[in-house]
């Protein structure tokens, strides 16, 4: 016998040496002659617990009480049992002496004693965490006298033990020996190391060995007698010391005291069984053991059950003991959320308990979790994650997020909620600072590009703000690609006020990304028109946007003017009052938090009422004004774009190809340009001067010789016209006067006269046909410079109508007037 247990102890291990784990200092306290020490694995370093027990030489009791210990602990598992992980027994020979250890290796576990002493609960925290811990003693209580039929022998504080989780554990197995009293030939003791067991902790029948009683009583008497010793010793905080201190009951809750009577009933057979405890004792009835027990059985609930408790557990998570709420609340989350168990809520309440956390333990023991539940189907847990990415976000290494959790996100900007596109773009506040700059240009631009088009308003309009806010992250080659075209040609072109109002701001706060011709060339005339757009809160946005950037041009022409041309190509915004604060605005519309800088003016009220996303417009919009509509562009708007903002021709990240739809507005017949020709003419107008007088000359020459038959005042018509051709082109003031050169000089005068109505000669019903051709050429010189080139083809139109015309209605004097010149002209 002595061999089998000493093969079964032994077999472990061969040695101290041998065993792969390190013993480090030992506990103040453990049960019987046991040491219990703090350990870890040679491996990984993972802590473990050591429990050595010594003795003179291989027959000694203690060792045999041991290696009995050690067999039991072995085979009998449960979850409040203590964990047995490795061991082995060490013989060492001094001298003529032979000194026998006996090394346990357990899971990580301190006494009972000093945890309590550790945590200091006081109260009703107090009260609920000893309820939680008598639980799980009195089901390992119950597993081994009703499941196992084996009776322990000696429950008390000495052999309650406690995990990292603060769960509480049974242990010490010497005594530990089967039930048999339903064998009527047994004889002799039954606990054959029973000489162990403290005279105070044994009940009656068992200090008197009484073994008759013992066997005929129910196996759970001796084990329920220790369970009331444990209960005194855990109120009253002291050790027993007697038997009749068991009587003092000040220090016993009184919800409790009837339970404890009867556990200490002088009776055997009227000891109230340990399962009947957990069953009908009103102690076990409070938040902290309801909360737990809930948690270990989640699987076993439906889905209005969860969801219910996790709606709750948030701020019941607040009423209960911090330290519990976090060793052991909180890992039994995470798993339940990793495992798929726990439902979408249970996030909240996860998140809100790593905020109690330290830094590196919310790395620990939150974030793994976090990173895999990106990864989940669920939507209602993809959009409870996005919702709250402010609070762990900050905690993601740049390359989780790279790898690992991008990936994931990036799949809520093409979903068919507006809400998980809304959620998913708000997220890319806290993400895109740490992606790379492949990932930003490669993937988030694409996204971005598409979200300007969204049909929801409020997602065009944050995709601006966004873009303002991670500028900063974009290499400058891609700024230059993106900003300028995305903030002009669709933020500003949106029919959705906020978004024009967030294109203006986003510009404002990405000033110090754009030199000084941008600014003046690009810039300045998209953002004037919108001083009297019919949404005041954009025009009070343009106004300011319009300040801040002529201050920029100013300080530019200040330095350039003394000579210091150190910052011609890069316009900061640090010496603008007020502009560290649109970041800011854009952040605080971006998270929804509602906050306003002093500075900011106006721009507050509407980011805080913008819902999180704003269409950005692509570069490549205005170098190929062709993918937006069929409508010819001016070339004048086209080179602009292609001198200040050259498009890479491998870039793939869709600002090189803008798609159809950006506004749906009738007005937008060209590529959102049209409205900057005016600007953008001037560079080119001597070249259209030439061609303007070239073209123009040989209209205006035969009309002298024709003109010269009727009088004197159709000469000097052509005279004015004729020098009118030279300066008109720069300013297109001129151009009514050379409306002058019609027949009628009464006509003449009233369409001069009347500048606000160049179409009004249109009036008189019969010389409809010449006006009309005379004064579509002045309107065009009006309008549009580019069209003076059309101007020979109105002279020949003028003719053939006017003769037919002529021939019709011979009797009206004005037809007279109108044959005379067709045949002037006819003649040239």
């Amino acid at each position: 016998m002595f061999n089998f247990l000493k093969g079964v102890v032994s077999g472990s291990g061969t040695g101290v040496k041998d065993l792969p784990y390190n013993i480090g200092e030992p506990y103040s306290s453990a049960w019987g002659s046991w040491v219990h020490y703090r350990g870890t694995s040679k491996d990984d370093g993972t802590p473990v617990s050591v429990f050595a027990l010594s003795g003179s030489n291989t027959n000694d009791g203690h060792l045999a009480a041991g290696r009995n210990g050690v067999k039991r602990l072995r085979t009998v598992r449960h979850p409040n049992i203590l964990s047995f992980l490795h061991s082995t027994e060490v013989e060492n020979f001094d001298g003529s002496s032979t000194k026998v250890t006996i090394y346990i290796v357990t899971e990580p576990v301190m006494p009972l004693s000093e945890k309590l002493k550790e945590l200091g609960l006081k109260g009703t925290q107090r009260d609920e965490y000893y309820a939680w811990g008598l639980h799980r003693i009195a089901k390992a209580v119950s597993f081994l006298n009703n499941d196992c039929k084996l009776v322990h022998g000696n429950v008390c504080l000495a052999s309650v033990v406690v995990t990292q989780t603060l769960d509480w554990k049974l242990h010490a197995f010497d005594v530990l020996s089967e039930f048999d009293g339903h064998n009527e030939s047994s004889v002799g003791p039954m606990l054959q190391y029973d000489w162990l067991i403290g005279a105070q902790y044994k009940p009656k029948e068992l200090l008197k060995s009484d073994w008759t009683t013992i066997r005929r009583s129910p196996p759970w008497t001796i084990d329920s007698w220790g369970l009331g010793c444990l209960i005194y010793e855990l109120f009253s905080g002291t050790k027993l010391s007697k038997t009749e201190d068991l009587c003092n009951t000040a220090s016993i809750p009184k919800s409790l005291l009837p339970d404890y009577q009867r556990l200490l009933s002088s009776m055997p057979p009227r000891r109230l069984n340990s399962s009947k405890l957990l069953e009908n004792s009103e102690y076990f009835q409070n938040k902290l053991v309801d909360t737990i027990q809930f948690m270990e059985i989640l699987n076993l609930k439906d889905s209005v059950e969860k969801d219910t408790f996790f709606r709750k557990l948030p701020n019941l998570a607040e009423q209960l003991p911090r330290e519990i709420v976090l060793k052991k609340l909180l890992p039994l989350l995470a798993s339940a959320l990793e495992f798929g168990s726990a439902a979408a809520p249970a996030l909240t309440a996860l998140l809100k308990m790593g905020s109690w956390l330290s830094t590196d333990e919310f790395s620990v023991k939150v974030l793994p979790t976090i990173v895999k539940l990106f990864a989940s189907n669920d939507r209602s847990i993809r959009v409870a994650l996005l919702q709250h990415i402010d609070q762990y976000g900050e905690s993601l290494s740049a390359k989780i997020v790279d790898e690992q959790v991008y990936p994931h996100v990036a799949t809520g900007f093409s979903d068919t909620s507006a809400f998980l596109r809304e959620m998913t773009l708000k997220s890319m506040l806290v993400l895109a600072p740490k992606l790379s700059q492949r990932t930003i240009s490669g993937s988030l631009l694409k996204y971005l590009s598409k979200l300007q088009v969204d049909e929801e308003p409020a997602i065009r309009t944050n995709t601006t703000i966004l873009l303002g806010n991670i500028a900063g992250y974009l290499n400058e080659g891609t700024r230059k690609r993106v900003l300028i075209n995305a903030l002009t040609v669709r933020a500003l072109r949106d029919t959705f006020a906020p978004a024009r109002a967030a294109g203006i701001m986003a510009l404002s706060a990405t000033s110090s990304y754009y030199d000084v011709t941008e600014i003046a060339t690009r810039i300045l005339p998209n953002i004037v028109v919108f001083t009297i757009d019919p949404d005041s809160d954009v025009q009070s946005k343009a106004f300011q946007a319009v300040d801040q950037f002529l201050q920029l041009v100013k300080q530019h022409h200040e330095k350039t003017s003394t000579g210091d041309d150190s910052s011609t190509t890069s316009m900061g915004t640090s010496s603008i009052p007020g502009n560290a604060s649109l970041l800011g605005w854009a952040m605080s519309s971006l998270t929804l938090k509602g906050s306003k800088s002093s500075e900011q003016g106006s721009y507050a009220p509407a980011s805080s009422s913008m819902a999180p996303t704003s269409a950005v417009p692509s570069s490549s919009s205005i170098a190929d004004s062709s993918s937006i509509t069929p409508i010819h562009v001016s070339s004048s708007s086209t080179d602009l774009t292609d001198q200040h903002v050259p498009v890479s021709p491998t870039s793939n990240d869709g600002w090189g190809e803008l798609e159809n739809g950006i506004l749906g507005g009738p007005d937008d017949d060209k590529d959102g340009w049209d409205d900057i020709e005016p600007q953008e003419e001037p560079k080119p107008s001597p070249f259209l001067a030439n061609i303007q007088a070239a073209q123009r000359r040989p209209v205006s020459q035969p009309k002298p010789q024709v003109t010269g038959s009727r009088g004197s005042m159709t000469p000097k018509v052509s005279k004015n016209e004729d020098d009118d051709l030279w300066g008109s082109v720069p300013a297109p003031a001129p151009a009514p006067r050379a409306s002058s050169s019609q027949p009628s000089s009464t006509r003449s005068s009233r369409t001069v006269g009347d500048d606000d109505d160049p179409w009004g000669a249109i009036a008189a019903p019969a010389p409809s046909a010449k006006p009309l051709n005379v004064k579509k050429g002045g309107a065009l010189d009006d309008n549009d410079p580019w069209a003076a080139i059309a101007a020979p083809v109105p002279t020949t139109t003028k003719a053939r109508p006017s003769i037919g015309r002529g021939r019709g209605n011979k009797p009206t004097v004005p037809k007279l007037g109108a044959q005379r010149i067709n045949r002037a002209s006819s003649g040239m």
